[in-house]
C-alpha cells in the first residue's frame, strides 16, 4: 500500500465479512459494511477535487458524469480484483459464493481504513496510486457506457419514444435461474436477453438495443 498502518484493527474490520458474527470489546458486531460507507464517501471527495482541478471548462452535470464513471461499481469491482482483495477476506462462506461487488465492497472499506487510519491525505494519496494513476484516462472515460438502461431511458424520454421491458417466461435448463427481458421502443420489440439477475438482464437487453439502434442514438 506504500505506507505502514499505524491502527491494525481498522483493516482487520475491512476484510471481516458479517457471516464471521464478529463483536468487538462492549459486544457490537463488526464488519466491513460501515467502512465501506465511510470509502464511498472518502473516494467520492477525492475524485470530485480531482476532477474540478483537472476540468477547469467542464460544468456541474459533465464534473458528475465523469464522477459517476470513475466510481462506478464495475470499475471498483475491477480494481478490488486486480489488488486480489477478496483472498484476505474472513468469512464462513466460501469465495465462489459472492457475486462480483464483493471486489468493490473490499475495495471502499480499505479506503474507509485507510482514512480512519491516516486521514484525509493519504487517503487522497493512496486512491490516486490505486485509481486515478493508473486507471483514469478523461478521454477515455467520456465515451465509456456506464449504464446501458439509463442511455437508453435517457435518449427515449429526449426523443419522445416508449420504452417499455417485459419480463418473459424463461424456459432454459439452467440449474441456476435465469430472468428473460425483452425491450420495446414505442411498442416494437428491439431486443431480447436473459441473465442471472432481472436486473442483469435489463442490463443486457439495453445494451443489445443500444448497439442495435447506435446510428440513431445522438446526445
Amino acid at each position: 500500500m506504500g505506507f505502514k498502518p499505524k491502527k491494525i484493527h481498522y483493516y482487520e474490520r475491512a476484510f471481516t465479512h458479517r457471516s464471521t458474527n464478529k463483536k468487538d470489546e462492549i459486544g457490537n458486531p463488526f464488519n466491513y459494511e460501515r467502512l465501506e460507507y465511510v470509502g464511498d464517501a472518502i473516494l467520492g471527495a477525492v475524485v470530485a477535487h480531482y476532477l474540478y482541478v483537472s476540468i477547469l471548462d467542464a460544468n456541474e452535470g459533465y464534473l458528475t458524469k465523469m464522477r459517476s464513471k470513475i466510481v462506478s461499481r464495475s470499475h471498483l469491482n475491477e480494481i478490488g480484483k486486480g489488488l486480489h482483495l477478496i483472498s484476505l477476506l474472513d468469512s464462513k462462506l466460501e469465495n465462489s459464493k459472492f457475486g462480483d461487488n464483493i471486489h468493490g465492497n473490499l475495495f471502499e472499506a480499505l479506503v474507509g481504513a485507510v482514512f480512519l487510519d491516516r486521514g484525509y491525505s493519504m487517503s487522497e494519496k493512496f486512491i490516486f496510486d490505486s485509481v486515478i494513476d493508473p486507471h483514469v484516462d478523461i478521454n477515455q472515460l467520456e465515451g465509456k457506457v456506464i449504464s446501458y438502461k439509463s442511455l437508453m431511458v435517457e435518449w427515449c424520454q429526449k426523443e419522445k419514444k416508449r420504452i417499455k421491458y417485459t419480463r418473459c417466461h424463461d424456459e432454459g435448463v439452467d440449474e441456476v435461474k435465469h430472468f428473460s427481458v425483452t425491450l420495446e421502443i414505442d411498442g416494437k420489440i428491439i431486443a431480447k436477453a436473459r441473465a442471472t439477475s432481472r436486473k442483469k438482464a435489463e442490463e443486457k437487453v439495453s445494451q443489445r438495443g443500444y448497439f442495435a439502434l447506435q446510428d440513431k442514438i445522438q446526445f
